[in-house]
């Protein structure tokens, strides 16, 4: 149920006078929102590939999970994983050099 913002008309005030039922899709698309009105045939497919895409997107969570779960098992099971890594790199091998700045400032 809408306002349609005409001056006057009974929807302002009256929530029960409010124009409808009316079916929207409002969407994120570029950083922008986007609303469009649909037909009540439109609005039951719609509803079906919204349904559609969030079964889609909790298969694909789950893949991931997976995938996360089996790196960290071969992670864990590296023989460099044991032993633990040391800090400390390599050995410098230059001296450290003065800076270049004028000493008559």
């Amino acid at each position: 149920m809408i306002r349609c913002g005409k001056p006057g008309c009974a929807c302002a005030g009256d929530p029960k006078a409010r124009h409808g039922p009316y079916h929207s899709l409002t969407q994120a698309i570029g950083g922008k929102t986007r609303s469009r009105f649909l037909t009540d045939e439109q609005a039951a497919i719609a509803q079906q590939q919204v349904a559609a895409g969030r079964h889609f997107r909790a298969q694909i969570d789950g893949y991931w999970k997976a995938c996360e779960q089996w790196a960290d098992t071969q992670l864990q099971l590296s023989p460099s994983a044991s032993s633990g890594a040391q800090k400390g790199g390599s050995r410098r091998n230059s001296k450290a050099t003065s800076s270049r700045k004028s000493k008559r400032s």
